[in-house]
């Protein structure tokens, strides 16, 4: 089954998909992880849960190790 949580990568996606949901009054739930953090990896499969039962919300995950260097860079300039 596709995941109904859509992982986040860079700044490009993350702008459209908060444009796209505000633009229709749809409710966004970020959940940032990181692979050494346990409690963030065991959220997860509930998160998943979350997304298939609550369609009508946005559900993002952001990968705070895939994507420090992204933040380091754009914080800076």
């Amino acid at each position: 089954m596709k995941s109904k949580v859509v992982k986040i990568e860079s700044e490009e996606p993350w702008d459209f998909f908060i444009a796209q949901a505000t633009n229709k009054g749809c409710t966004i739930v970020v959940q940032f992880t990181a692979c050494w953090c346990m409690a963030s990896v065991a959220m997860n499969s509930f998160s998943e849960e979350l997304a298939l039962t609550y369609q009508d919300i946005l559900f993002l995950t952001v990968d705070l190790d895939e994507i420090k260097i992204y933040i380091f860079v754009a914080y800076y300039h």
